[in-house]
């Protein structure tokens, strides 16, 4: 029996475009976001469902079925059937965190076939880095034809960054900052994610930081208005509508709603001028993997995580 190649995308969106194209081979659609809510290393053991469901359940009254992902990640039982695994994911950390789970999935299964990543971002003649289902066919094929073969160290340090994500000290990804690799987007992914914790100065990440300063200096309709502009200027984030509309609604202490506007309020331009800690008004008590976002924050002139000290009032 000739094998064929198994591609996991990023999402059903890119599914159906890499079926349009009739690309050979099967394909796993990923359909989770790990950037967000409690994650343990053994992806999809009995822990990691239970812990996604409730996540899912609590902070997005959504109800993950976890029987319909798991007959999708099926396809990982039947490796030899495939020639090789191809990754289509993109250069944002909503990607690159769901990218690294796969990854250790597949060595967690002790799947020994090649592995490669195709990874949009950057693409001739256009400034804006772009992902894979903004692509026209001939440039989708093109990444295609330029996947890159994962080397056994690429693979050993995505497994580790998982690692050190479902784990309590976050401060052990800055060294992969600066590391050599074949993922080229995962540095800036990765300033990207310690930047999500709150600010000392403020109390709010850059997620936040940047809605308000669009509502500032905006001339911003409505909520809907807002997320639009939020997620055209989100930089490495890749978050959805369900994440940045959250986000807003956590952040609706901060701007006066009237028809047609929306403005920041007093408190949010001293948010915005770092005045005051906001962290615990703004009250977004997100997971991380293995941490809590409220228990630490991001020290711009230490490059680095701290414990949040609250004082007891």
């Amino acid at each position: 029996m000739n094998k064929i190649p198994l591609h996991v995308t990023n999402g059903s969106v890119l599914t159906n475009r890499l079926n349009e194209l009739n690309i050979e081979g099967d394909i796993l659609t990923w359909q989770e976001m790990l950037c967000e809510g409690p994650t343990v290393e053994k992806v999809y053991s009995e822990e990691f469902s239970k812990l996604r469901k409730k996540f899912f359940s609590d902070f997005y009254d959504i109800d993950l079925v976890i029987n319909e992902i798991e007959q999708e990640l099926d396809k990982l039982n039947h490796s030899e059937k495939y020639s090789e695994i191809v990754l289509w994911f993109e250069y944002d950390l909503f990607c690159h965190i769901n990218m690294i789970a796969v990854i250790s999935l597949i060595q967690q299964k002790k799947i020994k076939l090649p592995l490669y990543l195709v990874c949009s971002g950057k693409v001739e003649k256009n400034k804006n880095l772009k992902g894979l289902a903004e692509l026209n066919s001939g440039q989708l094929l093109k990444h295609y034809r330029d996947k890159i073969e994962l080397t056994p160290k690429d693979i050993d340090l995505a497994v580790t960054v998982w690692g050190i994500y479902c784990g309590k000290d976050h401060n052990l990804l800055k060294p992969f900052i600066v590391t050599n690799s074949s993922f080229k987007y995962l540095s800036n992914c990765l300033k990207a994610h310690l930047e999500r914790f709150p600010e000392t100065k403020d109390g709010l990440n850059v997620i936040e930081r940047n809605v308000l300063e669009i509502v500032k200096s905006r001339s911003i309709k409505s909520k809907h208005h807002l997320l639009g502009y939020a997620l055209n200027y989100q930089g490495f984030y890749g978050y959805g509508d369900l994440q940045i509309s959250r986000i807003i609604e956590k952040l609706s202490i901060f701007f006066t709603e009237e028809e047609n506007s929306i403005k920041l309020n007093r408190k949010g331009h001293e948010a915005l001028l770092g005045q005051h800690n906001f962290a615990l008004e703004v009250n977004n008590s997100m997971v991380f993997g293995g941490v809590n976002k409220f228990d630490f924050q991001f020290n711009k002139q230490e490059n680095k995580l701290i414990k949040t000290i609250y004082n007891a009032h």
